[in-house]
């Protein structure tokens, strides 16, 4: 593998995956595959049908490219693992979406907190495909770019958190997912549409960016957007009055609800054998010992 240029890209080397590598890209493809029907966005499901990232085991970097570039000009380039925020932060402006090209062990299929190739390509690319969502995230990379000299990362990280990663979307059908580390994770795709224990919240942005996340258990509150054009819309705004805003104000603990915070209930899904969602955690537990290779 190359050493990392200075924006920290390395080349993909895709003939240099193993025949294991690409089945652990399978064997997660699969599984979620069969979840996500009825469980994510619309513009998600058609953005893996757009991009059709189940060519043989992990994308080619350059194939996938050529599929994205003509739908939202957008690119993936491949990393070691994590990169500094200004980095980051460019790479989105400029519409280029890092993604780690390793990927994870097959004894780690359920949990690996360092984001590997599967969550960044499977989770990210398909909504990367949306012209909204592909306008929102350049957004957000350009603010990232000013947000440094107000001091306020810690801020603008949660607004990546609880939208790009664990975001979820207000539909006539019900709630869907879009977010990244939800789509990418077989629990978590159960736990945060259909479990009644954690809190799902109308999407307030100032709210939001109060609240602290965790990254190491499923998440105890989710956002839910309207729609994608609302997200955009608040990302656009000046956000210099909001940073003095939250420079005075304190953090709202996790897992805590406001009284004027707007509450959504759990999807109502009529599950196999007629259990309701009050089932959840042993059906869950079933689909790990069913899916597992």
């Amino acid at each position: 593998m190359t050493a990392p240029t200075h924006d920290w890209t390395i080349d993909q080397d895709w003939s240099a995956y193993t025949d294991a590598e690409h089945q652990v890209w399978t064997t997660l493809y699969d599984r979620q595959a069969r979840l996500l029907p009825g469980r994510a966005c619309d513009a998600f499901l058609d953005g893996l049908d757009k991009l059709n990232l189940h060519q043989g085991g992990i994308p080619d970097f350059a194939r996938l490219n050529e599929d994205l570039g003509q739908l939202t000009g957008w690119s993936i380039v491949a990393v070691p693992g994590l990169v500094p925020d200004a980095v980051f932060f460019d790479h989105l402006a400029h519409r280029r979406f890092p993604a780690g090209r390793f990927i994870r062990e097959a004894h780690q299929l359920d949990y690996l907190q360092e984001p590997d190739v599967f969550h960044d390509v499977f989770g990210h690319a398909p909504m990367l495909a949306e012209p909204v969502f592909a306008d929102y995230m350049q957004a957000y990379g350009e603010g990232g770019l000013r947000a440094g000299r107000f001091a306020q990362l810690h801020h603008l990280a949660r607004l990546y958190w609880h939208t790009v990663e664990f975001g979820l979307l207000e539909t006539p059908a019900g709630l869907r997912i879009y977010g990244a580390g939800i789509v990418s994770s077989k629990k978590e795709t159960l736990f945060s549409l259909e479990d009644p224990a954690p809190h799902r919240l109308g999407f307030n942005l100032e709210r939001l960016m109060r609240t602290p996340y965790r990254i190491d258990d499923l998440q105890p509150t989710y956002f839910v957007i309207p729609s994608l054009d609302a997200l955009l819309g608040a990302t656009l705004q000046d956000f210099a009055p909001l940073y003095d805003r939250l420079a005075d104000s304190t953090d709202i603990p996790i897992g805590v609800v406001l009284a004027d915070d707007p509450k959504f209930a759990a999807n109502r899904r009529e599950l196999d054998g007629g259990e309701s969602t009050s089932e959840l955690s042993s059906r869950i537990l079933t689909i790990e010992e069913d899916s597992n290779p």
